[in-house]
């Protein structure tokens, strides 16, 4: 088979969920956007449900449709991108529960759907979405009328501890919700680790729930094995990919492996910025990562197995962002539709 092998530990991912819910005394939510990571929101959604998750949240209505599929009636999901035009008769047939976020989203969502559950999201200072502190003040005494089942915001800056953010955005939210009978939520993975002050009602972790930063206590939920398609011996001199930009320093065994960008892996990864792994053994990957094919040295094995891994537990989707100069939430997102997948648990 030369296709890449990417399992899931459906069980570790749940493991994450009680871990961090275990920081907090509120409920915690569940993050499942952008297809729970790209990992499956559906598969995602009912392995947390199972383990004791009540409510969900996703980036637009039509990923709440799909996952009201998946999970059926009960759980709670959230929109986070609100009411917007077309998506009335979504929210109401997977009774999904929009975040309102600005006064034109407010009065289509009263007009259309009257009586239909809605939070409202606050904008405490990331200035990206929900309703800034004068038109929240506008409008508060209406929201609050029609029965908001959330007040929400959203933190800038959690996953740097000492940021001066963090307080300015806290010391914000509860200026703009302090006093009010209505459920409250600040913190994402981020947040919930910042401590008790950012947790309110509500906690609403993401990628710590996937094994990413910055929740360094996570257990990893992927690995990503790549098979080996052919082997060669290079000689001193010898150049291995796109733009000869390796050179062989030494007689070398050179694998290549089934992925590439196409997959999600980015050219920055290349030339000795990542590993593969026989087992423990680290393999340096060599030359440009091209399209679908990946070069390894492996001269140091005695022997070359079928597969190399990728992602494991000694090299996590933080380290390959680190080495691509991006972030674990896009290495997540942008695993590949070629893989095979396998869930566990």
């Amino acid at each position: 088979m030369s296709t890449a092998k990417l399992t899931i530990n459906l069980d570790a991912l749940v493991t994450n969920w009680r871990n961090l819910d275990a920081l907090t005394r509120c409920e915690t939510a569940a993050v499942v956007k952008a297809n729970g990571y790209g990992l499956d929101a559906g598969r995602v959604g009912k392995a947390l449900a199972k383990a004791g998750a009540r409510n969900f949240f996703v980036a637009a209505a039509e990923e709440g449709g799909a996952l009201r599929r998946a999970l059926g009636p009960g759980p709670g999901i959230s929109v986070f991108s609100g009411h917007m035009e077309g998506d009335t008769k979504l929210l109401k047939d997977f009774q999904l529960t929009p975040m309102l976020n600005s006064l034109d989203q407010m009065l289509r969502h009263f007009e259309s759907l009257p009586g239909h559950p809605f939070g409202v999201q606050l904008d405490s200072g990331m200035n990206r979405l929900g309703m800034e502190h004068g038109e929240w003040a506008a409008v508060a005494e209406i929201a609050l009328g029609q029965n908001p089942v959330l007040l929400m915001s959203h933190l800038a800056c959690a996953d740097e501890p000492d940021h001066p953010m963090n307080a300015q955005q806290l010391k914000t939210f509860r200026g703009m919700t302090d006093g009010l009978e209505v459920p409250r939520s600040l913190a994402a993975t981020g947040g919930i680790l910042l401590g008790p002050d950012y947790h309110f009602d509500l906690c609403r972790p993401g990628v710590g729930l996937y094994g990413g930063m910055p929740f360094k206590d996570a257990v990893p939920v992927v690995q990503l094995d790549l098979p080996v398609i052919q082997v060669r011996d290079l000689e001193p001199g010898e150049t291995a990919g796109y733009g000869n930009t390796w050179t062989a320093k030494r007689p070398s065994r050179i694998a290549t492996v089934a992925a590439g960008y196409a997959d999600g892996l980015h050219r920055a990864m290349g030339n000795g910025g990542i590993r593969v792994y026989a087992g423990g053994t680290p393999c340096p990957v060599v030359g440009r990562i091209s399209m679908d094919l990946i070069t390894v040295d492996v001269t140091e094995l005695a022997e070359v197995p079928d597969m190399l891994a990728i992602l494991n537990e000694q090299q996590t989707v933080d380290t390959l962002a680190d080495a691509a100069g991006t972030i674990g939430y896009e290495i997540l997102t942008s695993t590949g539709h070629r893989y095979a997948r396998t869930y566990l648990g």
